[in-house]
C-alpha cells in the first residue's frame, strides 16, 4: 500500500471514529408516539384571608436545592389574575404546601400572569417571565425560596407589541412568553390565540435587554392547532431543540403538538403534532381510575437543570400540567383548573 493510500485509510478511520463518538448513543432520540401516565390532581387552590381562589394553572417548575419550585398563576374569584409560588421536596407534599401570592411581592397586584422560571447562570440571578396584557415582563431575585424577593417587573419590549405581531394577531392575544438561551443568543417566544408563533432574540451578553428581530417562527392557517402554551427545550443527548404548542382539537379539548429542530431558529420537523398522535393528549394518557381531566393544557416539562438553556432528558419526560373537571361549564375565566403530573411511559432509551 503506497503512503497515499495508508493515509486514506487512516483519514476514514477517524472519521468513523469521530461520527461514532459525536452520534448519540442509541435509543436516545425521542420517540415518534408517545405514551404517558397521569397522576391525580396534585395542586389546587388555596385562599387564605386576602385571596379568595378558584383556580391554579400555567405551572412552572424547578428543581433545586433538594426543593421543588413551583410558580403559577392564581385566578380568584372574580376570574382576576396574578401568581403563586410553593415549594415542596417530594411531589406527595405538593398539595399541602404554603402558597406564597406574589402580588406581595414588589411584582404587585393587577394581571400578572403565566410564569416561567428560570436561573440566568451568567448573572447568578433568578428570572421570572410572565405576561401583563400589554407586554412581556421580568423580575429578578438571588434567593427563589423567598417569595417577597423578586424585584419590580421590566418590560422586555421597550416599545410594546412589535409591528409584525400588531399586523398579524388579528382578535387574538398576545400571551404565553417563554425564553430560551444558546451560548450566542436569548430567544424569546410568544403566542397570539390567531395561529402563529414569534420568536424575538438578544444576544446572551445583552439579556435581558435589547430583545428584538421579531419573525413569526411558525404558522398555522387554523389558529387553533397553533394556539398559544409554546414551550422550546434543548435535549440533553444530541444537538436538538423539542418544541411544543398548545392546540385546541376537534372536541374541544387542549392537546399538545411537537416538532423537533437543529437550532433555536429552526428549521422545525413536525414530530408528533396530530390529533390522532399527538405529544400528550386524553388519548394517549392513562389515570389510575377515572380521569380527572381530557384537557392537557398549559404546563412545563421537568428540566434535567435549572438554566436558560432549558435542558430536558428525553429519556425521563416529565411534564407538569392544567387540567380540569371535564363537566364545568364555566367562563373561561373562572374555569377550576388543577395542576396534574404526566410521566411519560415506554420510553424508547
Amino acid at each position: 500500500m503506497t503512503n497515499t493510500l495508508r493515509l486514506k485509510a487512516l483519514l476514514v478511520c477517524a472519521g468513523l471514529l469521530a461520527s461514532t463518538l459525536l452520534a448519540p448513543p442509541a435509543g436516545t432520540a425521542l420517540p415518534s408516539r408517545f405514551q404517558w401516565r397521569s397522576s391525580a390532581q396534585l395542586i389546587g387552590p388555596k385562599s387564605d384571608a386576602t385571596h379568595s381562589i378558584r383556580a391554579v394553572k400555567d405551572p412552572s417548575v424547578v428543581y433545586h436545592d433538594g426543593r421543588w419550585h413551583v410558580f403559577a398563576s392564581s385566578v380568584n374569584n372574580n376570574g382576576s389574575y396574578n401568581m403563586v409560588y410553593l415549594n415542596f421536596t417530594d411531589w406527595s407534599q405538593a398539595n399541602n404546601a404554603q402558597h406564597h401570592y406574589l402580588d406581595q411581592s414588589a411584582i404587585g397586584a393587577g394581571y400578572k400572569t403565566a410564569p416561567q422560571v428560570f436561573y440566568f447562570a451568567p448573572q447568578r440571578l433568578w428570572y421570572l417571565v410572565f405576561q401583563t396584557g400589554d407586554n412581556a415582563a421580568y423580575s429578578t431575585t438571588s434567593d427563589i425560596s423567598n417569595p417577597r424577593s423578586w424585584s419590580a417587573p421590566k418590560k422586555f419590549y421597550a416599545n410594546g407589541m412589535p409591528q409584525i405581531i400588531k399586523d398579524n394577531i388579528g382578535n387574538g392575544h398576545w400571551v404565553d412568553f417563554w425564553v430560551v438561551c444558546d451560548s450566542a443568543k436569548c430567544h424569546l417566544f410568544s403566542s397570539d390565540d390567531n395561529g402563529h408563533l414569534y420568536r424575538s432574540e438578544t444576544s446572551a451578553t445583552g439579556f435581558p435587554n435589547g430583545m428584538t428581530n421579531t419573525v413569526i417562527a411558525m404558522q398555522d392557517s387554523n389558529r387553533y392547532r397553533l394556539w398559544e402554551a409554546a414551550n422550546v427545550y434543548k435535549l440533553t443527548t444530541e444537538n436538538k431543540y423539542l418544541l411544543i404548542v398548545e392546540a385546541i382539537g376537534g372536541d374541544g379539548r387542549r392537546y399538545f403538538r411537537s416538532w423537533t429542530a437543529p437550532g433555536i431558529t429552526g428549521p422545525w420537523t413536525a414530530l408528533a403534532d396530530t390529533e390522532s398522535n399527538p405529544f400528550a393528549r386524553a388519548n394517549n394518557v392513562t389515570f389510575s381510575g377515572t380521569a380527572w381531566t381530557k384537557d392537557i393544557s398549559h404546563g412545563e416539562m421537568v428540566r434535567a437543570g435549572v438554566d436558560q438553556t432549558m435542558a430536558v432528558n428525553p429519556c425521563n419526560l416529565s411534564y407538569l400540567y392544567q387540567g380540569k373537571d371535564p363537566n364545568a361549564a364555566d367562563p373561561y375565566n373562572l374555569l377550576p383548573w388543577r395542576l396534574g403530573l404526566l410521566t411519560q411511559t415506554g420510553s424508547t432509551c
